[in-house]
């Protein structure tokens, strides 16, 4: 019977095979930190996003 993988590790193996786009979208956030606004680093983020997702199809 195969293993079930938690949310939680499905997401931590996703999110490690998109550090790029995960220090991109930090270092854009941290630029002006006072002035954090919707869709502020809206490209970084859905770079982010799209990888997490790619990532998370991937058995």
């Amino acid at each position: 019977m195969p293993t079930r993988i938690s949310p939680i590790e499905k997401f931590a193996k996703a999110a490690a095979k998109c550090s790029v786009e995960s220090s991109a979208y930090g270092k854009c956030i941290v630029v002006d930190y006072n002035s954090v606004h919707k869709d502020k680093c809206l490209t970084e983020f859905l770079r982010l996003k799209n990888c997490y997702v790619a990532a998370a199809k991937k058995p």
